[in-house]
């Protein structure tokens, strides 16, 4: 079973979705590339899922139970302290992350354990406090305002719309932080279901984002031009960059070069209509494919399967 459900407000600006999956039998789940960036709590604890190029097959064994924090195409920054391309096509443990794993960040007003209501998803107002990565690490026995985003669209904006960021995050704010790191006692409960995980993990992601983890406002419009189909060189026009800032740019905020990026992004549109029932033909024209032949090709290679079997009830 896999649900998701979008973001309270104040974080719909950089995340997604939040997500809940339970396997229900020994079977290897198919994950394919989103130009997205996960933060997990599975069995094994809290691991980064990066941006993917290709098929992730990803055993799991009935019961397994994962919860999970999807930031949007180019809204990551510098919030995991490496660059993105470090990621790329990579399951990396919190505690292999080195700007987080020395991390000391403070907390205010520790959550109380809740019981399981509703479920998972019944998701609590926003509130005042701020939990460190590092409290998601003795959660896990692991060692574990920025602005807004333009909506995805195929009318692209001039760089000139785009406040000024820089081509790599600084990632130097993220270190030396000295403040206190309480114990833990009253969280200890949330390991014992997902409503208290996503409850820590949100809280998490709230309290490293006041500190101020900006992303590239360029990010979504650089994306939403790409997956129209249009080249790179284009885009690059039509957004006021230079082919190599674009390239830059896409890298840091994607952690892929734009050819890559717009394979993926373009692929998950063609996705989108397909599971809408779409015939695939008009799909690959709508999707700026050059024809069918080509659309299942990139379907093969970023996926490993074909298009109907993706859209296919068992896919």
């Amino acid at each position: 079973m896999y649900v998701e459900r979008p973001p309270t407000a104040d974080l719909a600006g950089r995340l997604a979705c939040v997500w809940h999956q339970v396997s229900e039998a020994d079977a290897t789940q198919l994950v394919v590339p989103d130009a997205c960036v996960d933060l997990i709590w599975g069995p094994e604890g809290l691991f980064v899922a990066g941006p993917d190029t290709g098929p992730m097959p990803t055993p799991m064994t009935s019961g397994d139970t994962f919860v999970g924090i999807r930031f949007r195409p180019g809204a990551v920054g510098a919030f995991f302290g490496v660059p993105l391309q470090e990621l790329r096509d990579q399951r990396v443990r919190l505690s292999d992350l080195p700007s987080l794993s020395d991390e000391r960040v403070e907390v205010f007003d520790l959550p109380s354990p809740r019981e399981e209501r509703v479920g998972v998803f019944d998701l609590p107002s926003p509130r005042e406090e701020r939990i460190g990565v590092a409290d998601l690490r003795a959660l896990s026995d692991e060692r574990l305002g920025a602005p807004d985003l333009p909506s995805l669209s195929d009318q692209p904006a001039r760089v000139s719309d785009f406040p000024p960021f820089h081509d790599q995050p600084d990632f130097s704010s993220l270190h030396d932080r000295r403040v206190r790191v309480p114990d833990l006692p009253s969280l200890r409960g949330a390991e014992a279901g997902s409503r208290g995980r996503l409850d820590a993990m949100l809280a998490a992601v709230r309290g490293r984002l006041a500190h101020g983890v900006p992303a590239d406002p360029a990010g979504a419009a650089i994306a939403g031009a790409l997956r129209t189909g249009r080249t790179v060189g284009e885009v690059a026009w039509d957004l006021g960059f230079s082919e190599r800032q674009l390239h830059r740019r896409s890298l840091a905020a994607f952690g892929y070069a734009p050819k890559i990026l717009q394979r993926v992004v373009r692929f998950q549109r063609a996705l989108t209509l397909a599971r809408a029932g779409v015939p695939l033909a008009e799909v690959a024209v709508t999707a700026g494919y050059a024809d069918q032949a080509h659309l299942s090709h990139d379907v093969k290679r970023l996926s490993g399967v074909s298009m109907r079997h993706l859209v296919s009830p068992a896919g």
